[in-house]
């Protein structure tokens, strides 16, 4: 089912990135100024990783690392899932399924020239909401997890 809308006409193209020797807090208060949940880490002017706001907190925050002295690279991603900027919303969306992601750079080349999210996608073709819903399949209410306090 493709749209007839690309990448590039859904992508943001002016993008927040920052080196991979920052330490996380530093790169949490980019993320909190520009608010956005996912920052790209360059070394030497290269995309080689990309942070989350969930990376932030199943990784750094929930093992106790030193927020101030730890550096972003300890927590990237490095393997990172990309799409072209000529090819359909509905192919970055598929590809976001596929391999549980919420956010694509766009490269063309070796060049990172944009950035999408599933937001992006949504704001110019809300009608694709029915695929994403796919996704998160319902959990059966022997499934679901049980709430509750726990200790400190």
């Amino acid at each position: 089912m493709k749209t007839g809308i690309s990448v590039a006409d859904a992508m943001t193209t002016k993008t927040i990135t920052a080196t991979k020797n920052l330490s996380l807090q530093a790169a949490a208060k980019i993320m909190r100024q520009h608010d956005i949940a996912s920052l790209p880490i360059s070394d030497n002017g290269k995309i080689i990783g990309i942070v989350t706001d969930e990376d932030l907190v199943h990784k750094a925050i929930a093992e106790a690392m030193d927020l101030k002295k730890t550096q972003i690279r300890e927590i990237m991603r490095t393997e990172l899932v990309t799409i072209a900027p000529d090819k359909d919303i509905y192919d970055a969306l598929k590809l976001m399924k596929e391999r549980g992601v919420k956010r694509l750079p766009v490269f063309e080349g070796k060049k990172m020239v944009g950035f999408l999210t599933l937001k992006d996608i949504l704001k110019i073709e809300p009608q694709l909401f029915d695929l994403i819903v796919e996704k998160y399949e319902l959990r059966e209410e022997s499934n679901k997890p049980i709430y509750g306090s726990y200790p400190e």
